[in-house]
């Protein structure tokens, strides 16, 4: 039996739909919202579920709570996978559920509160944009639990923060304050706890408003754009290019202007 049939569904990841939100939320509150392996599945679930509704225009991942985002792997199910072949399974799922973050259709916000280590912080790197709340708390132990990072894992810390701060986040493993990641580009915002959640939903309700052809367009673009030269898929990027702007949503978005209201997209 392989390491995939082993993982049982959990109900410690949530999937909940508001209007053209879908948030997702970590709700393991007696690990510190940890992220053992059935969860990690449980989130790719959702964000397949999310990326196939086509009234959901943005995902919001969250830890449920309010003192932790996601404290990192849960280093107890990590403990129990003890083969070659259960570890690479468990990291095949791991890195599968970033890709699904990364390359969603739809724009993604790591709405974080409290801790977000190891795991969590890599999550958060995935999604497009990062909210927190002032008291929030960034940092990759990797360093003290001797456990390696990927190329492609550091290649995203780095194009946030820059080689220089890559280097001091993974070295001293320590853990970095709301406003000093504001400063180093981990996150793109910082508001009071208090405000957290409902800051969050009109930031991304904001981005719901807008055509969804065009902010797909967009975070393609850009993510084709930071990979190396010879790794871009620029036809990817002129389709996409091409089908926003030759869109029925286009045509809504021209004449909406023209009568001074609001668009109604269809994502056509």
């Amino acid at each position: 039996m392989s390491a995939m049939a082993k993982i049982e569904p959990t109900d410690k990841i949530k999937a909940v739909k508001e209007g053209h939100l879908g948030w997702i939320i970590v709700n393991a509150p007696e690990t510190r919202n940890a992220m053992a392996l059935s969860m990690w599945v449980a989130a790719g679930k959702a964000l397949d579920d999310f990326a196939a509704d086509v009234d959901i225009r943005v995902v919001i991942l969250r830890g449920g709570g309010d003192k932790t985002f996601i404290s990192g792997g849960d280093i107890a199910d990590m403990h129990g996978r003890t083969t070659p072949e259960s570890q690479q399974e468990a990291e095949r799922i791991r890195l599968d559920t970033g890709r699904k973050l990364r390359t969603i259709e739809k724009p993604t916000i790591a709405m974080v509160r409290g801790y977000c280590l190891g795991g969590g912080m890599g999550l958060a790197l995935n999604c497009d944009l990062r909210i927190c709340s002032e008291g929030a708390k960034f940092g990759i132990p990797a360093a003290k639990l001797s456990r390696g990072y990927d190329a492609f894992g550091m290649r995203q810390l780095m194009d946030l923060v820059g080689p220089s701060a890559a280097k001091e986040v993974m070295m001293t493993a320590r853990q970095y304050g709301a406003e000093e990641a504001l400063r180093l580009g981990m996150v793109n915002k910082v508001v009071p706890e208090a405000e957290l959640e409902s800051y969050t939903r009109s930031y991304a309700e904001v981005i719901a408003g807008n055509a969804p052809l065009a902010i797909f367009n967009a975070k393609t673009a850009i993510n084709e754009l930071v990979k190396d030269p010879d790794d871009r898929d620029m036809e990817l990027v002129a389709r996409r290019a091409h089908a926003a702007t030759h869109s029925q949503d286009h045509v809504e978005g021209r004449n909406a202007f023209l009568q001074k209201r609001k668009p109604v997209w269809t994502g056509r």
